[in-house]
């Protein structure tokens, strides 16, 4: 019964061409922001899912994100996905749009939520189905040093009708004190939004993290490990970023 289920799981997981939890940051309105997010899978799948696909391993993903602040709880956000083969042929693999918003909080401490809606077309190389949308739900809360935040992602492809999927993204985070905090990530797909499950035969993964900012610059980097034998094994991650 959990391999039928497996079997017969829409594969629609959005293009991973961001690995970060999303927390309550907003650019100033009225002012542009820019991340490049990176990402290299030292160890990973080296057989396609689906036809077309590259297959995850030794891939190195790039992915320049342009934001511009609405409001002083709306961000309007442009990703346009490259990625790099392990032959070495560099593609660019599609652009999405994303809108998001963070309700008013007290910044400092106590809790935090918002919803990012993202919407936008990719290479049948990243994702199975080229049209895709995914509602994402932020919750976190901060403390002095602590932050924990979560986000349940929806990701649904417009070109099938039973193809919404879910994963739970957390992280958790101490201020050691000089503008860094450590901590973990973890990425956990559910499947079939309807039906979650079998954890097990779904990609599951845990990141090392370190976030600070230098000179203006902020930075998260992270290795991950695959806990689940579906998802990659070895992953290095790091996004860059500024607001202008």
């Amino acid at each position: 019964m959990a391999l039928a289920a497996v079997l017969g799981a829409p594969r629609v997981r959005a293009a991973p061409e961001e690995i970060q939890v999303y927390v309550d940051d907003m650019t100033t309105p009225g002012h542009f922001g820019l991340d490049v997010h990176n990402n290299y899978v030292f160890s990973g799948r080296e057989l396609p899912e689906y036809p077309g696909e590259e297959p995850p391993a030794h891939v190195y993903r790039f992915t320049p994100e342009f934001y511009y602040g609405l409001s002083p709880q709306l961000e309007l956000g442009l990703y346009l996905l490259a990625t790099r083969s392990a032959a070495g042929q560099t593609r660019f693999d599609g652009a999405k749009l994303r809108l998001k918003f963070i309700a008013p909080h007290d910044e400092a401490h106590g809790a935090f939520w918002g919803v990012n809606l993202e919407a936008g077309r990719t290479s049948d190389r990243v994702a199975e189905y080229p049209w895709n949308v995914e509602l994402k739900g932020i919750y976190g809360y901060r403390t002095s040093r602590w932050l924990i935040a979560a986000n349940l992602n929806l990701d649904r492809s417009l070109a099938r009708a039973d193809s919404t999927t879910a994963e739970l993204d957390t992280k958790i985070a101490c201020d050691v004190g000089h503008g860094v905090q450590l901590g973990g990530e973890f990425y956990d797909e559910l499947g079939r939004a309807s039906d979650p499950g079998p954890l097990p035969q779904l990609s599951q993964a845990a990141y090392a993290v370190l976030d600070t900012e230098i000179a203006g610059v902020e930075l998260n980097a992270g290795l991950g490990w695959g806990l689940t034998h579906v998802a990659d094994h070895v992953v290095l991650k790091f996004i860059v970023g500024h607001r202008f």
